[in-house]
């Protein structure tokens, strides 16, 4: 269990943050960058999640929001442990005692086969949008996109457990078939990358 006494420590007043090993560096590391931007992300879920709630919908519509934000909150629980391992420089050396694990990877690629069986085949590139849940979807996976970029640039530097650097791979690919998933199932219809459209004149 965490526990949390003050919520301000002014240890940070000068730039720098302890990591989960004790150890002290910038703020500008990158490995707090990459622990920092998997934060990020999960905060972007939490506002999908309100979104979600907002949608009263009846029948198939109603489990598919259900089961949408079951997975939510499971990966959001995830993205915790990774932020944990990212946060302790002996992850690889079995000194992180939370972490993402393989089978992780293997629920997420389930999962991402099962969203995509129904929807039609790409012909195109799409643009973000899709709805409101599509769009957050969207945006969710551009910010892990960036989150994963950084748990690659701390992977060239210093040790990273391969099984982050699938997860937050796999991540990526899962919200952008949840985006077509849910412009689907509320019927929104994608909009194309227009590669012949004329100029304005």
């Amino acid at each position: 269990m965490v526990y949390i006494s003050k919520v301000y420590t002014k240890f940070g007043d000068r730039g720098d943050t302890m990591l989960a090993s004790g150890d002290t560096v910038g703020k500008d590391a990158p490995r707090v960058a990459a622990y920092g931007e998997v934060d990020e992300l999960n905060a972007v879920l939490g506002v999908l999640r309100v979104e979600l709630s907002r949608i009263g919908e009846p029948g198939e519509r109603r489990e598919f929001l259900a089961a949408l934000d079951a997975s939510l909150a499971r990966i959001q629980q995830e993205l915790f442990d990774l932020g944990a391992e990212l946060a302790t420089p002996g992850a690889t050396e079995g000194k992180a005692p939370l972490k993402v694990e393989e089978a992780d990877v293997t629920r997420l690629e389930h999962e991402l086969d099962a969203w995509n069986a129904d929807l039609p085949p790409l012909r195109s590139f799409i643009l973000p949008g899709g709805g409101p849940l599509g769009a957050w979807a969207h945006l969710a996976r551009t910010v892990c996109r960036r989150a994963e970029r950084s748990v690659v640039a701390l992977a060239r530097v210093e040790p990273v457990r391969g099984e982050a650097v699938r997860y937050i791979n796999r991540l990526s690919d899962w919200f952008f078939v949840v985006a077509r998933a849910a412009a689907h199932a509320f019927a929104v219809p994608e909009v194309l990358w227009d590669t012949h459209r004329k100029p304005a004149p």
